[in-house]
């Protein structure tokens, strides 16, 4: 292909991130999007000046011949009907995280995907920001030996407003866990090359939103938890989530701990600092006393090719590159929809948790084999 040619599903703020992508990234072009909402259809074609086909329903955009991929980022639930409609095509398709808000959506998109010859991609950009995508490969290349710990720590403002404010509420978003965190659960499961085994988390609605009424019912959706995840070799992951954290200096913290070594990450400020543990191999000795950051690497982590940083740190800019690499070169998708399915599972396991005061195992929620 010259140019993909992109047809938008949703053009919300994601929706509208998404446009923004493609157009700094060269190669394709936004021939179509779809919105109910009039406003919305507006801004996107305001972001394209004026040069796209609007359309009102997704169908017609699908049925429209204008596209070879399209982007589906309308809210969470309505990821199902609109992924039936989506993989009765031959089009290629980038489904924005989560992928669903039941294991029931779920497993039935997995299931509508087989056999299938285009692309499907479930939109988790996380693990390419910059200095995360770097911690991953040093990792992965063994810079801490085994890994035994995953931290990942969120303290940032809360829930932007929606359109008609549908993430104000669990049966919309799948819960706080699935809607904000499923990335991180795919994140934990990326670094460490294993499938969750079981989940143990606390949470709450705290502080924000109590105030709130939407139609006349006030938001439900946990604003603050706590959650482990622990996988099959022994290894733990956790999060720390607090949504009414704003007075943060970086929001955002992955730290990856090995035998051998400790990596950590800071987002905004693209930080990565890496130590190798001294005498590691020796029990009779200790390494250096913690704290004192002797031998602890500081770099700043930056990718001069992205052309448009967005609210991600250039990370949807690097996932639209891979995945108009692969839709031009016939390869698989980096993150394809079982994945996606599991990082879900492992949120709808954590809200379990929660709502039961216990430990859940993945099997509970997530059928075996999955």
């Amino acid at each position: 292909m010259s140019k993909i040619r992109y047809g938008i599903i949703g053009c919300g703020s994601m929706g509208r991130e998404h446009i923004e992508n493609i157009r700094a990234m060269g190669g394709a072009v936004v021939t179509a999007v779809a919105d109910p909402t009039p406003a919305s259809r507006e801004q996107a074609a305001a972001l394209l000046d004026g040069q796209v086909q609007l359309f009102e329903d997704h169908v017609d955009l699908l049925k429209s011949g204008l596209c070879d991929a399209v982007v589906i980022a309308s809210p969470n639930f309505t990821h199902i009907q609109v992924m039936r409609d989506a993989l009765a095509t031959d089009l290629h398709i980038l489904v924005e995280k989560p992928l669903c808000t039941t294991m029931a959506d779920g497993i039935e998109l997995v299931r509508r995907a087989e056999g299938r010859r285009a692309l499907v991609w479930v939109g988790q950009e996380y693990r390419y920001m910059p200095p995360v995508a770097e911690m991953i490969r040093m990792t992965h290349d063994g810079a801490v030996g085994r890994v035994h710990q995953v931290g990942i720590r969120e303290h940032r403002q809360p829930f932007y407003p929606k359109v008609g404010d549908w993430n104000r509420f669990n049966a919309n978003t799948g819960g706080t866990l699935v809607e904000k965190c499923c990335h991180y659960f795919n994140l934990m499961d990326f670094i460490l090359k294993e499938k969750p085994l079981r989940v143990f988390a606390s949470g709450g609605q705290r502080v924000n939103h109590l105030d709130e009424k939407v139609n006349g019912k006030t938001p439900d959706i946990l604003d603050s938890a706590y959650v482990i995840v622990e996988y099959p070799s022994g290894a733990r992951a956790s999060l720390d989530l607090c949504m009414f954290a704003e007075n943060s200096i970086d929001s955002e913290q992955v730290v990856i701990v090995g035998d051998q070594g400790k990596l950590e990450s800071l987002l905004p400020s693209g930080v990565l600092r890496f130590g190798r543990r001294e005498d590691w191999g020796r029990r009779e000795v200790w390494g250096q006393p913690s704290g004192t950051g002797k031998g602890v690497a500081v770099r700043q982590v930056r990718d001069t090719n992205i052309k448009y940083p967005g609210q991600h740190f250039g990370a949807s800019y690097v996932e639209h590159q891979k995945f108009a690499h692969a839709v031009r070169n016939g390869l698989p998708a980096e993150i394809p929809l079982a994945e996606g399915l599991r990082a879900v599972a492992t949120g709808l396991a954590a809200h379990k948790s929660i709502d039961e005061g216990r430990v859940v195992a993945l099997s509970e929620v997530l059928p075996a084999g999955w």
